[in-house]
């Protein structure tokens, strides 16, 4: 006698009553990701420094031309709110306060992975590349080094580069704006 489990998917309308009700409260560590409820990976030191490196660095060199967002939800779809490490934005007066960032309003997504590197690679880079975010950076902290995903398909990423300490890359979207992998792996 086989048992057939059912399972229930969440849009990003039940993840927000959730919240709304206390369900979820706003110290759980979730994102919702193709509508499942995933619960996110405690945050170690090296990994926060790095967000925090890049988001100084990115908010110098950008100033206004974007705005430099982190660990905050995006929506994706509707059954997904990842919650990127950092975020470029298209600057708003509003500052997004009626609607969470959607795939036309990113320049760029910055994921930090120490023990999440399988995980963003094989489930988070996929959904950044089906709702089209331009370009997506790793940084892949055990192998010190930062992978650069660009020119999006529905069945991922056509570019994808590999640079170490002492490469220097620039941004897409501002191909002006030079940045020293140092800068980010410290």
């Amino acid at each position: 006698m086989s048992v057939k489990l059912v399972s229930h998917k969440f849009t990003v309308d039940d993840y927000s009553k959730m919240a709304e009700m206390g369900v979820l409260k706003e110290g759980d560590h979730v994102e919702l990701i193709r509508g499942e409820i995933i619960e996110m990976s405690p945050i170690g030191t090296r990994h926060a420094a790095c967000v925090r490196r890049l988001q100084l660095l990115l908010s110098e060199k950008l100033r206004k031309r974007a705005l430099c967002d982190t660990q905050n939800p995006i929506q994706l779809g509707n059954n997904s709110q990842p919650q990127p490490d950092v975020t470029l934005l298209q600057p708003r007066d509003d500052f997004y306060a009626t609607q969470h960032p959607h795939p036309a309003d990113i320049f760029l997504l910055v994921e930090v992975a120490d023990t999440t590197l399988e995980g963003d690679r094989s489930i988070k880079i996929p959904l950044y590349a089906e709702h089209h975010i331009p370009e997506v950076w790793l940084v892949n902290l055990p192998e010190n080094c930062l992978e650069v995903y660009r020119q999006p398909t529905a069945t991922g990423y056509q570019i994808i580069n590999q640079f170490y300490p002492g490469d220097t890359l620039s941004l897409q979207t501002f191909p002006d704006i030079n940045i020293k992998v140092n800068e980010i792996l410290g």
